[in-house]
């Protein structure tokens, strides 16, 4: 036995455990708790200490900051794996978060809140997906507390994304929004604390190199790419520029359009690479629909944080039996449902063993549930108009019907990627999947524009019913989805 197997100082695991656990909750509070008050910032007039740009604008600059965030996991990944390693790469990028919130603490308008979004996805970007790697580090192919260990380690970014509303949130909307973004800044200030210091003890020499650094003429390769990718941005942006273009509404769009090309782009390289065996090809063909549900899936609900955020702030009663609710708040609801419903569902797939539904059917399900929870929500304004205010119950259910199928899709959709990925992809299986929900908020920054008081009704039952559409035709291509797969289920 090694050194991590016989450690079980920290809940019966690894002490290393301790120390990612923390680190991960700190930068989910800060995450999280930014991302309560931003979209009310973005939108809030000045006088009341908002940037006062229109809510059409905020609720697209929200999803594309989400769309963003996905992204750059993937190049995270990248350098944790080429260049820094892993340990590194999480420090310098909990530094960036770090900065971000500070940025966007002082009042400086809108060039610090871009700032602040280069800063932060930067930043979640080397963090998230390589925190997460290195929990798998801890543990020996053999050792039977793996899966326990990252079912505590997940506790700890929904403890994180829990709190934060209510801390960040309360203080942001009652007091001043830069006290709140300030203290995403002091959350992740403690977590890179601990990190650093207690890491020291507890990671041993997990993710201090590169796992593949780049060669000579890699590093060659990799320096004309990036060449080739700063002139291209140059000419692009450089080029709305001179004709009087370049506004925010332009970096919407071409954000947009790379969150929906790279998907497209992986695929086509999966099918057309000689590396894919005729074997792997039609397995990359059956995942194609089911990524397409995720994407379905993760455009309504990511827009949790923007037009379910607008709902509440605008169309709620701010109280429940007695009790003042900060719009923020609801923003708890999602981790809430997770804590809760996560052991129900694996009782329930476990206890039906191999009589559970099959990958397809379950994306089916989660997807009417997705569907349905934006259903619900058309019924307020068809039964009480849109000028009023209605209970916060509606919000509360919707949310609950959204996590349910979630339940349904979120702990699959990983694992079918990583098993219908073809061999040579296998290292970038993680990335594929994110794409899905970078793709899903690239979308939403489109369709957000048609969301008002006057269409909103309209715009809940449509997104609703299209989700429950795609999951009708999803189950009905089950057959020819099961048979593209093979012998994986």
């Amino acid at each position: 036995m090694n050194e991590q197997q016989l450690d079980k100082s920290f809940l019966g695991q690894p002490k290393g455990l301790s120390t990612l656990f923390f680190t991960e909750m700190w930068e989910r509070f800060s995450y999280y708790g930014m991302r309560a008050i931003l979209l009310y910032y973005i939108y809030d007039t000045v006088a009341n200490g908002g940037l006062g740009l229109p809510k059409e604008m905020a609720l697209a600059i929200m999803s594309i900051y989400g769309s963003l965030v996905f992204m750059s996991s993937i190049v995270g990944g990248w350098i944790s794996d080429r260049v820094l390693g892993a340990r590194k790469t999480v420090f310098f990028g909990g530094l960036f978060i770090m900065v971000g919130h500070i940025v966007l603490a002082t009042p400086f308008g809108v060039a610090a809140l871009f700032l602040s979004i280069l800063l932060i996805v930067i930043g979640t970007g080397m963090l998230k997906p390589n925190v997460s790697g290195m929990v798998g580090h801890l543990y020996s192919t053999t050792d039977t507390r793996r899966d326990a260990g990252f079912s505590i380690f997940y506790m700890g970014i929904n403890i994180g994304a829990l709190i934060a509303p209510f801390v960040v949130g309360t203080l942001g909307q009652t007091y001043n929004y830069h006290i709140g973004f300030s203290v995403a800044a002091f959350g992740m200030f403690f977590g890179l604390l601990q990190y650093h210091f207690q890491g020291k003890k507890s990671l041993s020499n997990i993710g201090l190199a590169p796992t593949n650094p780049m060669d000579a003429d890699e590093r060659k390769k990799f320096m004309r790419s990036f060449l080739i990718a700063v002139v291209v941005a140059v000419l692009i942006f450089g080029g709305a520029f001179i004709l009087g273009r370049l506004t925010i509404a332009f970096f919407i769009n071409i954000v947009s359009i790379i969150g929906i090309l790279l998907p497209a782009y992986y695929f086509i390289k999966m099918l057309t690479s000689k590396d894919v065996t005729d074997e792997e090809k039609p397995r990359v063909l059956g995942y194609i629909p089911l990524f397409l549900a995720g994407i379905v899936f993760w455009s309504l609900e990511e827009q949790g944080s923007s037009i379910l955020a607008l709902f509440a702030n605008e169309r709620t009663h701010d109280t429940l039996f007695g009790f003042s609710i900060a719009p923020s708040w609801f923003q708890s609801l999602n981790p809430i449902f997770v804590v809760v419903l996560t052991p129900i569902f694996v009782a329930l797939w476990t206890r039906l063993g191999k009589r559970q539904p099959s990958t397809v059917v379950k994306f089916s399900l989660g997807l009417v549930f997705a569907g349905l929870s934006f259903v619900l929500l058309m019924l307020p304004g068809l039964l009480y108009g849109t000028e009023g205010r209605v209970s916060p119950l509606w919000l509360f259910f919707s949310f609950f019907i959204m996590i349910v199928g979630e339940m349904c899709i979120s702990p699959v959709g990983l694992s079918i990627t990583t098993k219908l990925a073809p061999k040579a992809f296998e290292s970038q299986t993680v990335a594929i999947w994110l794409l899905a929900d970078a793709a899903s908020q690239a979308i939403n920054a489109q369709i957000a524009r048609f969301y008002t008081p006057q269409t909103e009704s309209a715009y809940f039952g449509i997104v609703g019913i299209v989700a429950v559409i795609a999951g009708v035709i999803l189950i009905l291509c089950k057959n020819p989805i099961k048979k593209l797969m093979g012998s994986v289920h």
